[in-house]
């Protein structure tokens, strides 16, 4: 285990225990957080994405805030849901918040997961194409996107510009050389892993997949990261590629650790149906002492395999008491794993 960071889904909710009421309390927190992440030692801030909820929505602006705040902690997302993105505004973007970030930007991308609306994507201004499905439209936004990044040109200059152009087909600015490597796709799927080692993207791979035999999620998860690695490595990619799992892992060290995630001592694997076609496994949460964290993790074939882990947070109860959970992990627990 090489790196661990954090993921947030930023929730907001105005109820008198949550630490964070509205929209502005869950970025402002966030913020926070990553400055406390990289103080403590941590390696990466990461940031789900929600449209229609009450929870991060449009990741950039948020990012660029930490870039400019931090100094090398990765910073990244854990996922952006490509059916709502037009792949040249959002390279635009992109390119802007790695920049000021001089380089951490670690973007997670995917299809994205059962939304709060029916077809929300549309209200955006997307549809699919003509025997096309919604997720077949997310990885077309995906494969574009790659393209641009790569920095090549592709639209024919104006004759009369308002500045003067530079020689031959332009590209949208700013680019930001070195941000294609470093495109993560979030797999639920076998088969969407394949597909993202053969266009050179890192893997994330969350506490939710299709189950597809059976076995417990670690095991799965483990199959479906060695699946990924060798179509990353037979087509012909040179560098290593990147593979993060998310966990749910509380070190109860004290009174209030034991109050808010005591009853996980004993979770397991939860198996059901996200839709009427999917049958899904998602993973257990892990909660205990130091020592019994240790034992669990080091069974779990998926965290051993991958190099990035990914501590999904409570952010409701608030910046101290998350950082506390960070640091209980970090001083505990990971060094154990192999980090550092």
């Amino acid at each position: 285990m090489k790196n661990i960071g954090f993921l947030s889904f930023g929730h907001w909710t105005d109820h008198p225990q949550s630490a964070t009421r509205n929209a502005s309390d869950a970025l402002l927190q966030g913020i926070d957080l990553a400055v406390a992440a990289e103080e403590l030692g941590a390696d990466g801030a990461y940031f789900r994405v929600h449209h229609f909820a009450q929870q991060y929505a449009s990741p950039f602006p948020l990012l660029a805030a930490i870039g400019a705040k931090t100094s090398r902690i990765e910073i990244g997302t854990g996922v952006i849901d490509m059916r709502y993105e037009n792949p040249l505004y959002m390279a635009e973007d992109a390119g802007a918040a790695d920049l000021i970030s001089q380089g951490r930007l670690q973007l997670g991308i995917s299809r994205g997961s059962p939304e709060q609306v029916i077809d929300g994507w549309r209200h955006f201004g997307f549809s699919p194409l003509e025997n096309e499905t919604n997720a077949e439209m997310g990885r077309r936004h995906t494969e574009r996107l790659l393209e641009v990044l790569t920095g090549e040109g592709f639209a024919e200059p104006s004759p009369h510009p308002m500045f003067p152009n530079p020689p031959g087909l332009l590209r949208v600015e700013p680019h930001s050389p070195g941000l294609r490597e470093r495109i993560w796709w979030g797999s639920g799927s076998n088969a969407t892993a394949v597909w993202a080692g053969k266009l050179g993207m890192n893997l994330q791979s969350s506490t939710l997949k299709d189950d597809e035999s059976g076995k417990p999620f670690h095991v799965q998860q483990a199959e479906q990261i060695e699946l990924y690695r060798q179509a990353f490595k037979e087509s012909g990619h040179q560098r290593e590629p990147r593979v993060s799992v998310s966990r749910s892992i509380f070190a109860l060290t004290e009174e209030r650790d034991w109050q808010y995630f005591g009853h996980d001592r004993h979770s397991s694997d939860q198996v059901g149906n996200i839709d009427e076609k999917t049958r899904a496994i998602f993973g257990r949460s892990y909660a205990g002492s130091p020592e019994e964290l240790i034992e669990k993790l080091t069974q779990d074939e998926a965290v051993t395999a991958a190099d990035t882990l990914l501590l999904t947070v409570p952010n409701q109860l608030g910046v101290d008491y998350n950082a506390h959970v960070f640091e209980s992990i970090l001083k505990h627990v990971a060094p154990q794993l192999g980090w550092r």
